[in-house]
């Protein structure tokens, strides 16, 4: 149960309740599915489906952007699902990636034979293609634009290893700087933000990367077992001679360097993050960005040099999450949460780690960014008595069981209601 994880952070548990009561609607407005045609209503309903990260960020976006923004989304979905899709054969799959951006264009296009769970994107895609050809030109040139450069890369790298760090930084860039890039683009389109916020195509691909590192190196052991393999193997080879070696117990000393050098590879991101985000000036756009960001600094310091990574996927708690979600909404809690999670992962960092002086000076330069003085990480830890601990499990447990519950009962009738 997410509350139990919490009780050793109350703030968490006060957070989690404040959540449930109602305290998302800061950051996550209840959307007017009435005003909504069927099919743009549909379209919401699979961002909710294939989304666990991204769905509420993307639907409390202000004005017409929060409509561009999902449609991008479930395009790169769609885009995403066919490339993960390991029974679409190589001969079928590089011609699909190469031209998706023109089934935008084509009503009919659907593609029925994807086994991937998200397959309902590719299987409905005429849906998402007619609210795509209802947005503004200045939306539609930049989601088909991006939607083409990724399809390519993907293309490309579907046919070759992820071999050097400079290939990572190309693959990440391809998958996910575009990403950063055609959202800036489409903030700058929608006149929420500054025209420099899209035209700063390093700065915005910086966004991407830090997410997308983070989320490979996260998923080590899913991706190895599905025979995917997405960390360079520039980094892995100094320390196993196959990647999947990384996962034998034996090898742990070397597993967990080669994790915290690609840790601290992500890292050298942070710096362009913050200055991204010190731009943004609309309420929207800058909770869009900076939650991603932070559960993305929380989830890096929960991997490094964590042996967990090797057995399973390591997730920050349901309860710190939802924290972190209602805490960074302006540029001085962020950058307080960012220099915290530094400070834990400078914590961590063992003397005879290979890459350990990379490791200090990345993030002596974030604390620098970072420019907020912290209380030490020792006066954020709660010594909770026995009798406290008994008491909350108890409360916590019956009170959350039925907040769940009638959220849920809440929730179902809100869709089906429409």
């Amino acid at each position: 149960m997410d509350v139990l994880k919490s009780l050793g952070h109350p703030e968490e548990i006060v957070n989690l309740f404040k959540f449930k009561l109602g305290g998302c609607s800061a950051v996550m407005p209840r959307l007017d599915y009435d005003s909504m045609s069927d099919s743009l209503r549909t379209c919401y309903l699979y961002l909710n489906q294939t989304s666990r990260s991204f769905a509420a960020v993307i639907q409390a976006l202000d004005g017409e952007l929060r409509h561009a923004v999902c449609i991008f989304y479930l395009v790169l979905r769609a885009l995403d699902t066919v490339e993960d899709d390991m029974s679409i054969p190589l001969d079928k799959k590089v011609p699909m990636l190469n031209d998706f951006h023109m089934f935008l264009y084509q009503e009919e296009w659907s593609f029925r034979e994807s086994q991937e769970k998200d397959r309902q994107v590719l299987e409905d895609f005429p849906t998402i293609s007619l609210e795509f050809r209802n947005l503004a030109q200045v939306y539609r040139d930049v989601i088909s634009d991006i939607c083409h450069r990724m399809g390519v890369g993907m293309a490309e790298f579907l046919e070759k290893k992820v071999g050097s760090m400079k290939e990572w930084d190309q693959y990440c860039h391809y998958v996910a700087g575009l990403v950063g890039i055609g959202l800036s683009r489409l903030f700058s389109a929608s006149q929420l933000e500054d025209p420099e916020v899209g035209r700063d195509t390093e700065l915005a691909n910086s966004m991407g990367l830090f997410l997308q590192k983070t989320n490979i190196i996260r998923d080590y052991l899913e991706d190895t077992q599905q025979g995917r393999a997405f960390w360079p193997k520039e980094a892995w080879s100094q320390f196993a001679g196959r990647l999947e070696d990384l996962a034998h117990p034996e090898k742990l000393e070397s597993a967990l360097s080669c994790l915290n050098l690609l840790v601290t590879d992500a890292l050298r991101h942070v710096p362009d993050v913050i200055a991204y985000l010190s731009r943004l000036r609309n309420q929207s756009v800058f909770n869009f960005c900076a939650i991603p960001q932070v559960m993305a600094i929380a989830t890096l310091s929960a991997c490094y040099n964590n042996p967990l990574v090797f057995q399973g996927v390591v997730k920050i708690r349901k309860g710190q999450a939802v924290t972190l979600m209602m805490e960074a909404t302006n540029m001085r809690a962020v950058q307080t949460i960012i220099s915290q999670y530094s400070q834990e992962i400078l914590h961590k960092v063992s003397v005879t780690d290979p890459s350990r002086e990379k490791t200090l000076h990345i993030l002596a330069l974030i604390q620098e960014r970072s420019a907020v003085q912290q209380p030490p990480l020792a006066s954020k830890t709660h010594h909770l008595s026995p009798m406290y601990l008994s008491a909350a499990m108890l409360l916590a447990a019956l009170s959350w069981q039925y907040l769940s519950t009638a959220a849920q009962t809440q929730g179902a009738g809100d869709m089906q209601g429409q």
